[in-house]
């Protein structure tokens, strides 16, 4: 016998265990379901015109009737009184509720809007809140241009005046490296033509790059100055090997010394110098080095000897103040004539000796043994040095200096005014020798002076700047009551 409807649902609504339904209170996850459903049918319900469709639920009774109500109710009021299955994501994104928004599903769909007030679609997407951004796209092929591109040999040298990264991989035929390095010379750019050198150096082998650098001097002098300031001495003299430059050759291997710091060492490497081709002035100036070294070295060993020995007594008076070792030919005779003036011609630190074997000029030579005896105030060698013999005997003050000079550096010296005034008299011209004689109060050269040219006047006014009662004015009194000078005023 068939049961009618309400029967079957009084039935299995009397049962102990209930069947299983979509609604179920405890399934969690229905519940979850019908609660997104729910929220959809809000966002989508139409107008009342519009919806003829009856709504059902998902145990598929009409939403609205009075059972569909009771369920409802009680699944609610459990709810509260549990926590959730879930637990309830926060977010900061904003969501979007029927209140806030003036669009529906279906209208979205249909174009249409629910009030006359509300904003239209495309202003909607203009609020921050709902803005969208595009991720950031890459850049075209032709932002890359710089590096891919098949550039031509001139054009990567405009590229490299002008600062842009290129590749020089690309040209990897001697024609092109080649074209490449014209052209950068072309450019008269150094820089330019020195990365070109510093890739053709690793890219080709010596003998190619020595024949083609031979026909091209300006790339040829930039590569010589890249090697020097890199110090890539052996490079550097390979090049000038395989071009000839024997003598630039030789002057590079000589600036080795430079380096060595023993002198021992370094006397024997100009030693081994003397063999390399050097031009004529060059081989001279090597020899003279070596042999300046090697005399070096054997008076610093005696004066040092002396030295801590105590029995010298210009070394007890005068220390010396550094090493003579390494300096120059110039520095080495005034050391001499500081400390070894008296000795013979025969010895290494006499400065004869050194004048004769450097080929030193007189005037250089006067000059600085007269700085040097100056120094140590022994004025009878100065004096020595002024003083020449003719062929009849007779004496006289002689100077490869003017004498201006020489009273300059007698003044520097700390000379006593008697010293001075003896050379300031042999100054030629009488306005620059009254000059020098009022710089440094040389009285009597200033009223002998004043004497000679027969000026009274000039005689009268210089009586005022001597002092009283002094010997000068006494002398200036005598010549202007001398009735057998005639005075020109």
């Amino acid at each position: 016998m068939m049961k009618s409807k309400t029967d079957e649902e009084d039935y299995w609504n009397s049962s102990k265990c209930n069947a299983f339904t979509f609604d179920d209170e405890d399934d969690d996850f229905s519940r979850l379901k019908e609660q997104a459903v729910n929220s959809i049918r809000q966002l989508v319900e139409e107008d009342d015109d519009e919806d003829d469709v009856e709504k059902v639920s998902w145990s598929g009774e009409p939403v609205g009737s009075i059972s569909w109500s009771v369920r409802e109710t009680a699944a609610s009021n459990q709810r509260t009184d549990r926590e959730p299955a879930f637990p309830k994501i926060h977010t900061d994104t904003p969501t979007i509720t029927k209140s806030a928004s003036g669009y529906s599903l279906s209208s979205l769909f249909k174009g249409k809007t629910k009030g006359t007030n509300l904003q239209s679609f495309t202003e909607s997407f203009n609020d921050a809140s709902v803005r969208l951004y595009s991720p950031e796209l890459r850049k075209p092929k032709s932002e890359y241009k710089d590096y891919i591109s098949d550039w031509s040999p001139e054009e990567t040298v405009q590229r490299i005046q002008q600062g842009k990264v290129v590749s020089l991989e690309k040209f990897r035929s001697l024609q092109d490296k080649l074209l490449l390095l014209d052209f950068a010379v072309s450019a008269h750019d150094g820089n330019v033509i020195t990365a070109v050198l510093i890739y053709l150096k690793r890219t080709l082998c010596k003998d190619v790059l020595f024949r083609e650098l031979e026909s091209r001097q300006t790339a040829l002098r930039h590569f010589i100055h890249y090697l020097t300031e890199t110090r890539d001495q052996l490079l550097l003299l390979e090049l000038l090997g395989a071009l000839g430059r024997m003598e630039d050759m030789a002057l590079l291997q000589y600036k080795e010394h430079l380096s060595i710091t023993d002198e021992n060492k370094r006397r024997d490497f100009l030693k081994s110098c003397l063999r390399l081709p050097f031009s004529p002035d060059d081989l001279a100036h090597v020899q003279d080095h070596y042999t300046l070294l090697e005399r070096q070295i054997i008076i610093e060993a005696t004066d040092g000897q002396a030295e801590r020995g105590g029995k010298v007594e210009i070394f007890q008076k005068f220390p010396r103040r550094a090493s003579i070792l390494n300096m120059p030919l110039v520095t080495t005779l005034y050391y001499c004539c500081f400390y070894h003036y008296t000795e013979s011609e025969g010895t290494y630190s006499s400065p004869a000796n050194i004048r004769q074997t450097f080929r030193i000029s007189e005037k250089q030579y006067f000059v600085t043994a007269l700085a040097a005896r100056a120094k140590l105030k022994a004025w009878f060698d100065v004096d020595t040095l002024f003083t020449s013999r003719n062929w009849l005997g007779f004496t006289r003050k002689k100077s490869p200096l003017s004498f201006q000079r020489v009273v300059d550096i007698l003044q520097k010296n700390s000379a006593p005014t008697q010293v001075l005034q003896e050379y300031v008299g042999l100054v030629d011209d009488a306005d620059l020798r009254i000059s020098l004689a009022q710089k440094h109060k040389c009285h009597d050269i200033v009223i002998n002076t004043y004497r000679d040219l027969k000026d009274r006047q000039l005689l009268l006014g210089y009586r005022g700047k001597v002092e009283r009662g002094s010997a000068e004015e006494r002398k200036i009194n005598e010549l202007l009551n001398n009735s057998q000078i005639r005075w020109k005023n």
